[in-house]
């Protein structure tokens, strides 16, 4: 099974800040899906003014008395909650990633029969816009209605 992670609405490549200075200004800002307990490894960076970004990510999928379980490389576990995390941060020069934010997309929030669909098709799609209330980057927890998760066929 693979997951599919499609956003619109990217904040763009700066972010002001707070007007008290509590929150410091960041500029050339990206948005990626970080790896597993793998902090710094992230999968394919996404500049913050981009029209779109896709990440599809290899996971397995298996049925226990919970429920269908999701696992791979990208899919988080804690406390039981399985998530998927976008990291926002900054790029500098020399081309490094400095993560200031984050937004965990809920797995175990996806409708039972979508989540069984998905299985049996071969493909779970969650489809979201990036940008917050304030026309920051998208962080916390994203659960519906922020997020739309379907089934589809892999194809």
């Amino acid at each position: 099974m693979r997951i599919r992670i499609d956003a619109v609405d990217l904040p763009g490549l700066t972010h002001p800040g707070s007007a008290d200075g509590a929150v410091p200004a960041r500029g050339n800002v990206h948005v990626a899906v970080q790896r597993r307990d793998r902090p710094a490894e992230l999968l394919d960076p996404q500049p913050g003014d981009a029209p779109s970004a896709t990440w599809t990510l290899e996971c397995t999928a298996s049925t226990s008395a919970d429920g269908t379980e999701v696992r791979g490389p990208y899919v988080q576990d804690r406390l039981g909650r399985r998530f998927v995390y976008l990291s926002w941060g900054t790029v500098d020069a020399s081309g490094v990633f400095s993560m200031f934010r984050r937004a965990k997309l809920m797995l175990d929030v996806v409708p039972d029969d979508v989540l069984a669909a998905a299985a049996r098709e071969g493909l779970l799609v969650g489809r979201l816009g990036l940008t917050d209330a304030r026309g920051g980057p998208l962080c916390a927890r994203v659960e519906p209605p922020h997020i739309t998760w379907t089934a589809e066929r892999a194809g």
